[in-house]
């Protein structure tokens, strides 16, 4: 009976596979055949490969620019499957892939520093540099999961985040170099579009390179499946076997990305779906993840010159639409440790919060004063004299209480969040809810022509609900694992990031101002913004002390809070809510870029502010600090252009939350 299930399980399998690489092939190759026959006649496609007519301006967009696109996505299709099926079968992690780790990031961000301030790096090729940063990157992940015997979420978590951070940083560069800002946009994206066939000729050795060591290391790495001690008994050497793979699947994944930019999870998807259709051994997902990976890329580059849109969505930004859902997926696949409740990140505890507190008030106001009154003009510095500040307060005051207030509620959100999930490293920006509501608001920003503030925050709020649900499941008894509720959110905001791509891909002439909000800016911030934000902000500081009491019970345990009476699926709705609006009021007037939500409560707990009172208050304090200092520093820095907030805090932020992971490895 065994026997025929197995049978059975392979016979399936073979007729799977070719079906599952198939369809999408035929239906790419349907519409590829349709496309070229109102391109291009049928008897004038072999003459324009071979003599092109240069008059022929068809014949040209033939073989200049149709053709080498198809090569382009075939190629990078081939190479990102390959490289996910060695990257899971090296890790043993059925989400790792150069995305999730880091990979593509790193390489990005290289090329991108190369393109902008050593352009001469590039004269030998773009491969090299977007080699050494995808290495890079990779290394730092592998630092960040060193300390739990580099476990597939720990891994995982640590990829994104530093997918996340580079992000930033990229998004920083553009912001300080406007003139190729655009092309650096598409670039990093992951557009196919091509000009020639120099890029497909580029990169074929290369793949061809890497898919020849791949397959000779096939069979060490299939000893791998055993334990270390079992592989090392029968003459393998585990350690050089992983990183001699490890480098052949960085090498693959960046040279795609220095080829067409950043394709995200194709490289997931091809070794998953292939397995999933009864590629049971190393050998068959090596061969059918490549031809799956060039054909759902293939498909996907045609169905994004399709959509009615006025500018052509990215195949990067597509791909990522598609497969951070199947990131949600795949969660419960990850095998994790089990997860002790509570923080014992320090042990540092202030007696006496009140004094100190007051003394943050103070300089809390000291700093207030001078982002109003000290800037830079194109004199220099100066601070404002009593009847400059007349003309400058109108300006000036509403973005400093706009800031201010946004900074309060995220930390507010950010101190709730981690108390009620016993998880430090929680935080709005990073678990998807400021994504989340920020593709509320994108959404009433797409179905509806004019919309009013209140209608915004409605949609945002829905947005954060929607995320938080998706997250965070209300029953105690299915809540997830820390680190699985961290992984959720940063699918979550993955997919907010992706679809907010294709809203800026619509046309719309209001895209101007969607972009300065998108990157955390107070540049549109009016009198009126700064009357709402201060009064909502005032209603959380009345409202959140209420919840210290269930805020000290909860990261406990559910065994504690129901020892007390605590009620925790009603204090936990009464949680959410409370988080889902604080964010959603931040998210709406400052955008959705910001780690002020991680920053400001570890470092109240890290100076001493245990109880969850004094927390709420010391993570306030610093959260309005830090983003009004971000916003003036963002108005001074690059006088007379602007860093918005957000992005600035973020640039600061990702780091941080790195450096977080770090200390906390073991």
């Amino acid at each position: 009976m065994q026997l025929t299930k197995t049978t059975t399980r392979r016979n399936t399998g073979i007729w799977l596979l070719p079906l599952l690489v198939g369809i999408p092939a035929f239906i790419a190759a349907s519409l590829t055949i349709s496309d070229l026959l109102r391109l291009l006649p049928t008897e004038f496609w072999w003459r324009a490969i071979s003599n092109a007519d240069f008059t022929d301006p068809r014949q040209l967009l033939y073989r200049h620019a149709f053709l080498p696109r198809l090569a382009i996505s075939l190629l990078v299709g081939a190479a990102l499957g390959l490289a996910g099926t060695l990257f899971q079968q090296i890790l043993r992690n059925p989400l790792a892939e150069p995305t999730t780790i880091g990979t593509n990031a790193g390489a990005s961000v290289a090329l991108t520093l190369a393109t902008l301030y050593a352009p001469w790096m590039l004269e030998h090729g773009r491969e090299w540099v977007a080699i050494a940063g995808g290495t890079i990157s990779t290394l730092i992940v592998f630092a960040l999961a060193s300390g739990r015997g580099f476990s597939p979420i720990r891994i995982i978590i640590g990829g994104l985040i530093v997918s996340l951070t580079f992000s930033s940083a990229s998004a920083f560069l553009m912001a300080a170099n406007r003139d190729y800002s655009q092309e650096l946009y598409i670039w990093q994206s992951g557009s196919l579009i091509q000009n020639g066939d120099a890029t497909a000729f580029a990169l074929t050795p290369w793949l061809l390179a890497g898919a020849a060591a791949a397959f000779l290391l096939v069979r060490p790495l299939q000893i791998l499946d055993l334990a270390d001690e079992g592989a090392s008994s029968l003459g393998n050497n585990p350690t050089l076997t992983r990183m001699t793979g490890l480098v052949v699947a960085v090498i693959l994944s960046a040279i795609a990305t220095a080829a067409v930019g950043v394709i995200s999870f194709v490289a997931l998807a091809a070794p998953v779906l292939t397995r999933l259709a009864g590629a049971r051994t190393l050998h068959q997902r090596m061969i059918w993840a490549p031809l799956l990976g060039a054909s759902l890329l293939w498909l996907t580059d045609r169905v994004v010159q399709i959509l009615p849109f006025l500018s052509e969505i990215p195949a990067g930004t597509a791909t990522a639409f598609l497969g951070a859902p199947l990131l949600l997926l795949l969660r419960p696949k990850l095998r994790i440790a089990p997860h002790k409740n509570g923080d014992a990140s320090s042990v540092f505890r202030r007696r006496n919060a009140l004094p100190w507190l007051l003394a943050g008030l103070l300089v809390l106001g000291f700093f207030l004063c001078l982002t109003l009154a000290a800037g830079r003009d194109i004199s220099g510095w100066y601070w404002a004299t009593s009847d400059e500040l007349g003309f400058l307060l109108p300006v000036r005051a509403p973005r400093v209480v706009v800031a201010l207030s946004a900074g309060i509620m995220l930390a507010f959100a950010g101190v709730l969040i981690q108390r009620m999930t016993g998880n430090p490293m929680a935080a709005p920006e990073v678990l998807g809810i400021s994504g989340g509501a920020a593709l509320g608001v994108l959404l009433l920003f797409i179905s509806m022509a004019s919309f009013s503030r209140p209608a915004m925050f409605l949609a945002g709020l829905a947005g954060a609900l929607v995320s938080l649900l998706l997250i965070a499941p209300m029953d105690y008894r299915k809540a997830l694992a820390p680190e699985r509720l961290l992984l959720s959110g940063v699918a979550v905001a993955t997919m907010a990031s992706a679809a907010s791509a294709i809203v800026l891909a619509s046309g719309d002439p209001r895209l101007g101002i969607l972009l300065a909000w998108l990157s955390g800016s107070t540049y549109t911030a009016t009198a009126d913004d700064a009357i709402i934000a201060g009064i909502i902000t005032a209603i959380l500081v009345g409202i959140a002390p209420l919840t210290a009491r269930w805020l000290e019970i909860l990261p406990l345990g559910i065994a504690a809070a129901r020892g007390v009476g605590l009620g925790a699926n009603r204090v936990r709705i009464i949680l959410l809510v409370l988080i889902a609006t604080s964010t959603a009021a931040s998210t709406l007037i400052i955008g959705p870029l910001s780690f002020v939500g991680l920053m400001a409560p570890h470092m109240a707990r890290v100076l001493g502010f245990q109880r969850a009172l004094p927390q709420l208050a010391a993570a306030g304090l610093l959260g309005g600090l830090m983003l009004m200092l971000a916003d003036w520093a963002g108005r001074m820095l690059i006088f007379p252009w602007q860093i918005p907030a957000g992005l600035l805090a973020a640039l600061v932020g990702g780091p941080y939350f790195i450096v977080l992971m770090r200390t906390r490895r073991s």
